[in-house]
């Protein structure tokens, strides 16, 4: 098992982005590790002389998680320096530079459209539901409500 980079040339981008995710992970997990430890673990009360678990809690709340991390991070670079995974972020990589990719003013206009779009239905079910609602409470007689069925139970 060697420590060389199976293609090193290739796939760099994709590389690099996946790494930095997979390490924002890692830590998210360690701090939320670290603030489960100090949340369970007891501590010393002031004046009180450390004893037993409270004189190395410190070493099991930074330690842990430092050395969750660091395991995490040493099989995830094995993990991605795999050949199926190298070759798939390669893959990802040239597929990305074929992408035909919108203007800016493409994107600005397809984004006001959306959010008008989204804006003016929100302002349609909001007309209907006060004027349903309105009519309901003034005394307006649904159709069909009085309708019963025999052994369900539910009027």
């Amino acid at each position: 098992m060697a420590l060389e980079i199976y293609k090193s040339g290739q796939g760099r981008y994709v590389r690099v982005g996946t790494y930095i995710g997979v390490v924002i992970v890692d830590i998210v997990l360690s701090w939320f590790l670290y603030l489960k430890l100090e949340q369970y673990l007891p501590g010393a009360k002031a004046g009180e002389e450390p004893t037993g678990i409270q004189a190395i809690k410190v070493y099991l709340e930074y330690g842990l998680p430092f050395i969750l991390m660091a395991a995490m991070t040493v099989v995830e670079w094995f993990y991605l320096n795999k050949p199926q995974a190298v070759d798939f972020m390669i893959a990802t990589e040239s597929e990305m530079k074929k992408v035909s990719w919108s203007s800016r003013a493409e994107l600005f206009g397809s984004t006001l459209v959306v959010i008008m779009t989204v804006f003016l239905m929100a302002v349609m079910i909001f007309v209907v539901d006060y004027v349903i609602s309105g009519g309901l409470s003034a005394g307006w007689q649904v159709p069909l409500t009085n309708i019963r069925i025999p052994g369900l139970g539910l009027w």
